[in-house]
């Protein structure tokens, strides 16, 4: 559980307890997980590197640090993802982004892939890649293989919520990919959500069923 990173700052925890409600209307659980995947950001970015810039104050000239947005890259796992998209880029506006398009076979529970889209010289370039539920690990193992392939200077993954199952799965196939998440939740059930869970993130974001 060393690279597992659980993000338990307070505010956090309280906006995740209010979209865990069952009676949390659309519109409520989209602006808490903005507002949650902000807070996220900033712990999730701590380690970005910096560079020295000169900059005029209206004093005097001095040398600042800024941080390049442009080498950083979100990728959404479609289409719970976006839901943490907005969020994220609310903190690093610059950042790129890239889209991975899986959906969950009800059979097997396997991924299954129907889009990929990367922003160019991804060998140059940090990823975060979000996904509101790490459960099973199927998804999240199925985007991480494919953007390996394109050799990007580090990965790491996000999630709202996962499981021992999932953090299992995920590390094995993975080992070197760092998670951070805001719970870690009690089991996966027969059909492979999280409990207790908050449910279809998907549906939540989206008011679909």
């Amino acid at each position: 559980m060393s690279n597992v990173h659980l993000i338990n700052h307070p505010l956090v925890q309280h906006k995740l307890t209010l979209m865990r409600r069952k009676d949390a209307s659309t519109n409520t659980f989209r602006t808490l997980l903005n507002e949650l995947s902000s807070l996220m950001a900033y712990e999730v970015t701590r380690d970005m590197p910096l560079q020295n810039v000169q900059i005029h104050t209206p004093l005097e000239t001095m040398t600042g640090k800024t941080i390049d947005g442009k080498k950083l890259v979100f990728v959404s796992i479609l289409r719970a993802g976006n839901g943490i998209l907005e969020g994220m880029l609310n903190v690093v506006p610059g950042a790129r982004v890239g889209h991975v398009g899986l959906y969950r076979d009800p059979a097997t529970l396997q991924a299954v892939e129907y889009y990929f889209k990367m922003p160019s010289e991804m060998a140059e370039r940090d990823i975060v890649v979000v996904d509101p539920m790490l459960a099973t690990g199927n998804s999240a193992i199925a985007a991480i293989d494919r953007l390996k392939k394109l050799h990007p200077k580090s990965i790491k993954f996000v999630c709202l919520l996962t499981c021992p199952e999932g953090i299992a799965a995920l590390q094995t196939a993975h080992p070197d990919v760092p998670i951070y998440t805001a719970a870690i939740d009690r089991q996966l059930n027969d059909h492979g959500y999280i409990l207790p869970g908050l449910g279809d993130a998907g549906d939540r974001i989206f008011g679909t069923k």
